[in-house]
């Protein structure tokens, strides 16, 4: 498939998996917009992506400062005017996060702002750009700790995670790929969440057992999808996670 001339924004992308996922975009075709919240260490990975001959470039956006996010639209706006893939990738978990009973309701509070009201933010001020590519596509990075069926379910591996404020996050995030495909239907923009696994990277405290390069992969495939294909939906590699 060729991507030459398609642009993708992908937020939180100067380390880990956003990292993987704007570097194997970019070697998809790609021009790739690296979003980063710190300039230094997002400019120094888009510099070091560019290094290799892929077409990355830096832009400072900040998920949790509008001002920051109508900037890089404004941006976005002036150099490409439009924008074909978004990918809500930016996320925190806290360490003080924990049961419902327990949890620092700060906490809770700063992985809501970051993980679900950010990539609000961020659609919102980006769709315009989205509207005008045509076949936009939105790729929201989610958690199967963000499903209500598995969080009920005895027998799920990961029953006991309570997570309250990081799994609330991303049941929120999969309630806006849920609307966004019902508000967007008679467009051709579609979003859909994926989930990449437990991944060895600063968010999960290098617990994972997959590496960034080998988690991106998946995502990288579902942002490049074109038309209505896998939309309103939740998925991992091994298939469709319950909401």
């Amino acid at each position: 498939m060729n991507n030459t001339g398609r642009i993708a924004l992908v937020t939180g992308a100067n380390k880990g998996i956003g990292y993987e996922i704007a570097r194997q975009l970019a070697q998809a075709g790609v021009s790739v917009l690296l979003g980063a919240r710190d300039a230094e260490r997002g400019q120094s990975a888009a510099e070091e992506l560019a290094s290799q001959g892929l077409d990355v470039s830096f832009i400072r956006i900040d998920v949790c400062d509008t001002g920051s996010i109508a900037a890089a639209a404004a941006e976005i706006d002036a150099g490409y005017g439009r924008l074909d893939i978004l990918i809500n990738n930016a996320g925190i978990s806290e360490y003080t996060d924990g049961a419902p009973g327990k949890t620092s309701l700060e906490a809770v509070r700063r992985e809501l702002e970051t993980n679900f009201i950010g990539a609000l933010a961020v659609t919102q001020a980006m769709l315009p750009l989205l509207r005008r590519a045509g076949a936009g596509r939105i790729v929201n990075m989610t958690s199967s700790l963000g499903s209500l069926t598995l969080n009920g379910d005895p027998s799920w591996p990961f029953y006991g995670v309570r997570l309250i404020g990081y799994n609330a996050s991303k049941a929120a995030l999969n309630m806006l790929t849920i609307q966004l495909n019902a508000e967007l239907s008679d467009t051709g923009i579609t979003a859909v969440s994926v989930c990449p696994g437990l991944v060895a990277t600063d968010l999960s405290g290098h617990r994972g057992d997959r590496l960034p390069s080998e988690a991106a992969v998946f995502p990288v495939r579902m942002a490049l999808l074109r038309g209505h294909d896998a939309k309103g939906v939740c998925l991992s590699e091994q298939g469709a996670i319950p909401w």
